[in-house]
C-alpha cells in the first residue's frame, strides 16, 4: 500500500470509527463495566488496547496509537503529553541508577539537559559520541552501557548518522537503541527495518500540523513494547482524548503537506547556496551536506527544516536578520504550517564529543506553506539588513 494511501487508512478500524468517518472523541477517566467477569477481563487484557482505566487510553487513543504503529512498523505505541516527555519515557523505561547511557553529541538541546541535569541526578552516566561515529561506537560501550540515543537528522545540524550500522553493534552487545525521529515524520524513515528498537516522535511538530497541540508517541518493537508500556504507565504518562483527536485529523494531510514543505525548502535551500553571505546550507537532500548518500539510503524525502551557517555576522546583524520578518516568525518549535526563523551565535558550546567546523552563525528555517516567492523576498530584505547593519 503507498504511504499515502496508509496515512488515510491508519487507525481507522470499525471498532473506533463506528458509523462515523473519523474515531470520535471519547473523554473518560473511569470506565465502567457491566459485570465483575468484564472488569477482571480488563484487567487481564490492560495492556491491550483494552478500556480498563482513562490513562491506559480509550478508542481515541487506541485508534493513534494503532496508526503510528502501522506507520512506523512498531508493535506498540505509548502517548505522552510532549515530545520532551516521550524522550524521557523512554530513557527512564530502561535506564536505572549505575547505567551508562551513548547520547549523540548533535541531540536536540532539552535532551542533552535532560542528561546532564535530571539523569545525571539519578546516578546515570551519559557519554556523548560523535554523531559521524558509525560502527566504531563499539569502542564506547562500557560494561555498564544500556542505551544508545540517536537523533538523525539533528534537529539544530542535521548531521546524518549511519543508523543500521549502529544498531548492528547495539544488537550485539544487547544493548537498547533509541531513535528520535521526528524530523522524519512516522513516513520518511521507517526506523525498525533500520534496526531500531524505539522510534520517538514529537507529534506536537508535522503529524500534528498546525503548532496548537503539545503531543509525543514512542513505539517499541515486540520485544521492547512491553517494558515500554509498563513502565510508561507506571511513570503516569498520558494524552488527552482531544490531543489524540487532532493528532490524527493532522495524519491525513501529512503527505501532502509535506510535500509542499519539502519542495520550498529546496527551492531555498538551493537559493541560499547562492548568497554571498552563505559558509553551508545544512539540509541534508543537497548533495553538498556530507551525509547525502546515507541520507538517500534510509529516508524517502525531506521536510521544510534546515539549517544554514553565515560567513559571519554579529549579534546586532544576526538581530536585523531576523527582525522584521513579514513571513517568518521568530519562535521554537517546528512542523506547523508557518515558517519559522532562530538564530544561534555559539553552537561549539552544545558540543562536548565532536568539534563545531563553522565560526559564523548558524540561522534555523522552518519553510512553512507561504508561496514560495513571499518567503524568498522575505529573505532578500533579511539579508539588506544584514549587510546594512554591518555599516553601523
Amino acid at each position: 500500500m503507498h504511504k499515502n494511501t496508509k496515512l488515510i487508512d491508519a487507525g481507522r478500524a470499525k471498532k473506533y470509527t463506528g458509523y462515523a468517518v473519523n474515531p470520535p472523541v471519547v473523554r473518560a477517566s473511569t470506565i465502567v463495566f457491566d459485570t465483575f467477569s468484564e472488569l477482571k477481563q480488563a484487567t487481564l487484557q490492560r495492556g491491550n488496547r483494552v478500556p480498563f482505566y482513562g490513562r491506559r487510553g480509550t478508542d481515541t487513543h487506541f485508534a493513534l496509537q494503532e496508526a503510528i504503529c502501522e506507520l512506523e512498523g512498531g508493535a506498540g505505541c505509548a502517548l505522552y503529553p510532549c515530545g520532551a516527555a516521550a524522550v524521557s519515557g523512554a530513557l527512564l523505561a530502561f535506564l536505572k541508577s549505575g547505567d551508562h547511557l551513548l547520547m549523540v553529541d548533535s541531540v536536540y538541546e532539552p535532551t542533552r539537559a535532560l542528561c546532564d541535569k535530571l539523569l545525571k541526578g539519578y546516578g546515570i552516566e551519559t557519554s556523548y559520541y560523535d554523531p559521524q561515529i558509525g560502527s566504531a561506537i563499539e569502542g564506547l560501550i562500557k560494561a555498564n552501557t544500556k542505551v544508545i540515543f540517536l537523533e538523525s537528522p539533528g534537529s539544530l545540524t542535521f548531521d546524518i548518522q549511519d543508523i543500521p550500522a549502529i544498531c548492528a553493534v547495539a544488537q550485539q552487545r544487547d544493548l537498547v537503541t533509541i531513535l528520535d525521529n521526528t524530523w522524519a515524520s512516522p513516513i520518511l524513515c521507517q526506523p525498525f527495518q533500520l534496526g531500531v528498537d524505539i522510534s520517538i516522535q514529537a507529534a506536537t511538530k508535522y503529524i500534528v500540523g498546525h503548532s496548537d497541540v503539545m503531543l509525543g508517541t514512542a513505539s517499541a518493537n515486540e520485544k521492547h513494547w512491553p517494558q515500554l508500556r509498563e513502565h510508561s504507565y507506571l511513570m503516569g504518562y498520558c494524552a488527552s482524548a482531544d490531543d489524540a483527536y487532532t493528532a490524527l485529523r493532522g495524519l491525513r494531510t501529512l503527505a501532502v503537506r509535506l510535500q509542499q514543505h519539502e519542495q520550498s525548502a529546496l527551492t531555498i535551500a538551493n537559493w541560499l547556496t547562492q548568497r554571498p553571505e552563505v559558509e553551508a546550507v545544512l539540509h541534508p537532500a543537497l548533495p553538498s551536506h556530507p551525509g547525502h548518500a546515507i541520507f538517500q539510503r534510509d529516508f524517502c524525502g525531506s521536510n521544510g527544516l534546515f539549517s544554514f551557517v553565515l560567513k559571519q555576522g554579529n549579534q546586532q546583524q544576526v538581530a536585523a536578520f531576523i527582525e522584521g520578518m513579514q513571513h517568518f516568525k521568530m519562535g521554537f518549535s517546528w512542523g506547523g504550517y508557518e515558517s519559522l526563523v532562530t538564530a544561534t551565535m555559539a553552537l561549539q558550546k552544545l558540543r562536548t564529543a565532536s568539534t563545531w567546523p563553522y565560526q559564523g552563525p548558524l540561522i534555523r528555517l522552518h519553510i512553512g506553506l507561504e508561496h514560495v516567492d513571499d518567503l524568498l523576498a522575505d529573505l532578500t530584505a533579511a539579508f539588506v539588513r544584514f549587510n546594512e547593519a554591518a555599516l553601523a
